[in-house]
């Protein structure tokens, strides 16, 4: 006689069971919550901005803080007072102040850090020194000579002036980031068969690309934030920063204009944040492994 025995419950003992989530640590709390509190004191500006720049004139002198309806007349009139052509100048003023200054730094930078040449203190320092002299310092003397060239209400004297000014950060934490990299690296790819330009680009250059990366944030926030000397060097065709200023006059000032133009500067910021963020952390791993 056969019997048959039924199969084994594989029902999960209760003791295996899921344990419950344990609730947070009051520690994490505290640093959680601060940094929401951090992050909502950055935002409020920007905020108060895109409010003011929603609400209508006809609701500008009242006390509550968000209107009884919102406009986006602002945003769409805007464009016919000409901050399009000044947002694009603002554009090629900055990405090619940026890549004047990575041109130069990078080489200038890699070359100080990898050979011991007399003089090379003496040319750091000088570097440095340059950082202390400020473009409003000598917005007089920049102004005569871009003059004398008869470069005024150009696109290449702000560039020039926007490289010029941010070459000496650049080269110093460049440098800084070169001299970083074990020269064992360098020496094992020149081995296995790359030339000294090639280990520079194909080992140093991704191995140092958070030090770029920082370089190239700082100098095109530099450029597009830069206003004394654009508002010096141009009559006409004037950049973002001093397009923005037009709305402030002297008894009144276009609140609406003024605040939705400052949120359209803000954009194509976020927009390189968001390209080259990535960027930071791939850098310190690229090349390293053959």
């Amino acid at each position: 006689m056969t019997t048959t025995t039924a199969p084994a419950s594989h029902a999960r003992p209760a003791g295996s069971r899921t344990a419950r989530r344990k609730p947070p640590r009051l520690r994490t709390v505290l640093l959680a919550g601060s940094a929401y509190v951090i992050a909502l004191i950055f935002l409020l500006p920007y905020l108060e901005m895109a409010i003011t720049a929603l609400r209508p004139e006809s609701e500008l002198q009242e006390r509550n803080y968000l209107p009884n309806h919102f406009t986006f007349s602002a945003f769409s009139s805007i464009w016919s007072s000409g901050i399009g052509s000044s947002l694009g100048l603002s554009l090629e003023i900055a990405f090619g102040a940026t890549a004047l200054v990575l041109l130069v730094a990078i080489p200038a930078a890699y070359y100080t850090a990898r050979r011991k040449f007399r003089g090379r203190g003496l040319f750091l320092l000088l570097v440095l020194v340059t950082q202390m002299f400020q473009p409003t310092a000598m917005i007089v003397g920049i102004y005569r000579e871009f003059l004398q060239f008869n470069m005024i209400d150009s696109v290449w004297a702000l560039i020039l002036v926007n490289a010029g000014f941010n070459m000496a950060f650049a080269i110093w934490i460049l440098n800084a980031y070169f001299s970083a990299i074990p020269k064992e690296i360098e020496e094992a790819a020149i081995v296995d068969g790359c030339s000294r330009i090639g280990a520079m680009f194909r080992v140093i250059i991704p191995l140092a690309m958070p030090g770029i990366v920082t370089a190239l944030i700082f100098t095109f926030i530099a450029a597009w934030n830069e206003f004394i000397v654009a508002l010096t060097l141009t009559t006409t065709n004037t950049p973002l920063t001093v397009k923005i200023s037009d709305y402030i006059g002297q008894y009144s000032t276009d609140w609406p204009h003024l605040f939705a133009g400052s949120l359209i500067a803000t954009v194509p910021v976020i927009i390189l944040f968001a390209l080259i963020e990535g960027k930071v952390v791939s850098g310190l791993t690229a090349g390293s492994v053959k």
